[in-house]
């Protein structure tokens, strides 16, 4: 197969002679379907649709049970393909700046939205008589998540073994290892290639099984929506309604307002972009994690331009360090308990209150409940001025909310992944405005599977003229067919 070169681009694809998939061959199709059923159970048969969580419990389960994997070896492999420990660490700076940036306009944004709405105001609740019991398991999971403070949390960073960071499912300190051992293999040289090689054919072995766990997802949207109306419907009927239309619209200012400039500075539109990811989207809408998508986006990424490398370093860590609508969901859950029981916080106290949520957010990623926890874990801090007991609160309504963290984390960490290829320069700009403007021509699944049959990560550039190629004829019979020949009689098999 002859391959393009990077100056020519991918091939061009005959739309009119591209084969187009039935409607119900696709994924997002039957989530919908999923969400659709979902709904009208929680709202006709609200019993039985709050004892479906556990349909979304599941397949969440079996999606995280291979993430910390699929973690590890990405990063070690994107790290190791670097082949070069300053570009190891000007790549890892670039990621920290941007995330910590974000992440702290998301905070702001949140702060600012709550001031000025104060949805919190006139509720008029006493500390002294406030019963908080419906906040007592949240409190007490806080208190584990945030231990000694900062000190304790460096601490934490580090695993008691090197399996135990994989058998708790800590993304930090698997994160921690990754980047570790991916140094170490860059320092071992041609030796190393061995290893990383294997890594990469793992990580391969565990996209199949994320693969294949997918189709699972409609289940478990139906699952995850039931039980949401099912359990928490009447509750936006309440008081709270105009705290959560305030943080859905705070989310979408940050996504349009915020992250939509630096997109068309990136040279992309988020329209297109977002459209590009509305199967991942309407998956994290139905189970409310953003871990569920993981591997597709790295894959949907990775077709869109973004080099193995670049991905493989920047959406692991941001997994962990830039969960944008956990910050917003966080400075605002905080500054709504302290209206509800009119307590004024001064200008000051919130500066460090952001401060102190640009750092324990940080955390959140690797705990159960995370903004709920996280935010808790942020009061506990501040509960001289904001009573922590007034999570009690919103503890009814988190989940409703939790589906707009979810959302606002996954959009947020692919538009940093193409950002930050395009600062260092390694977007294949030409590649993502095809792909944008075309969506279709990238079927996740079929990538999937034609990356199964590739050769690793020892001969980089002929891979990514490969995976060019392979993404270009996505969607032909013939073409699917006979790239999956080539990749098997390439060379180095």
């Amino acid at each position: 197969m002859s391959s393009p070169t990077a100056d020519q681009g991918p091939p061009k694809v005959d739309r009119s002679k591209r084969k187009r998939t039935p409607i119900w061959k696709h994924l997002y199709f039957w989530v919908l379907i999923g969400i659709s059923a979902g709904i009208l159970v929680g709202l006709l048969l609200p019993e039985v649709g709050a004892q479906m969580q556990w349909l979304a419990t599941l397949f969440i389960s079996l999606v995280k049970v291979v993430i910390a994997p699929v973690i590890f070896a990405t990063v070690v492999v994107g790290i190791a393909g670097l082949g070069n420990l300053a570009k190891v660490g000007g790549l890892a700076l670039r990621t920290v700046v941007y995330f910590n940036a974000t992440t702290v306009v998301a905070l702001g944004l949140g702060l600012i939205t709550i001031n000025l709405v104060a949805p919190g105001a006139g509720l008029g609740y006493d500390r002294e008589t406030f019963d908080g019991s419906a906040a007592n398991d949240t409190i007490e999971s806080a208190g584990a998540a945030a231990g000694g403070g900062f000190t304790d949390f460096i601490l934490n960073l580090v695993p008691s073994s090197f399996a135990s960071a994989f058998v708790d499912g800590q993304l930090l300190q698997v994160l921690l290892l990754a980047i570790l051992v991916g140094v170490a293999i860059t320092m071992l040289g041609e030796r190393g290639k061995g290893v990383v090689y294997a890594l990469d054919s793992f990580a391969k072995v565990m996209f199949g099984v994320i693969k294949l766990v997918m189709w699972v997802a409609p289940v478990g949207a139906f699952g995850g929506i039931a039980y949401t109306i099912g359990e928490h419907g009447s509750a936006i009927l309440g008081s709270l309604a105009q705290f959560m239309v305030t943080f859905w619209v705070t989310c979408l200012l940050f996504i349009f307002v915020c992250l939509g400039p630096i997109c068309r500075l990136a040279g992309f539109s988020i329209l297109k972009y977002i459209r590009y990811i509305k199967d991942e989207l309407l998956i994290v809408l139905g189970t409310s994690s953003s871990e569920t998508v993981l591997p597709r986006m790295m894959t949907k990424l990775e077709a869109a331009g973004t080099p193995k490398h670049v991905v493989g370093l920047t959406i692991p860590t941001g997994y962990s360090f830039n969960l944008d609508g956990t910050a917003i969901y966080m400075t605002m859950g905080a500054m709504f308990i302290a209206q509800a029981f009119g307590v004024d916080v001064p200008l000051s106290t919130q500066i460090g209150l952001l401060l102190f949520m640009l750092i324990s957010s940080n955390g959140a990623a690797g705990v159960s409940g995370a903004g709920l926890v996280t935010l808790a874990a942020s009061l506990a801090a501040f509960d001289h001025i904001i009573p922590l007991v007034g999570l009690a609160l919103i503890v009814g309504i988190d989940r409703f909310m939790s589906e707009g963290r979810a959302l606002t984390n996954l959009t947020g960490n692919g538009i940093g992944t193409l950002v930050i290829a395009r600062w260092t320069g390694e977007l294949d700009r030409k590649r993502l405005d095809d792909v944008l403007n075309d969506p279709g021509q990238v079927d996740v699944d079929e990538l999937m599977k034609l990356e199964a049959l590739g050769h690793g990560p020892l001969d980089a550039s002929a891979q990514a003229s490969e995976r060019k190629a392979a993404i270009a004829t996505v969607g032909t019979d013939a073409g699917a067919a006979q790239t999956g020949r080539d990749l098997e009689a390439g060379p180095g098999r």
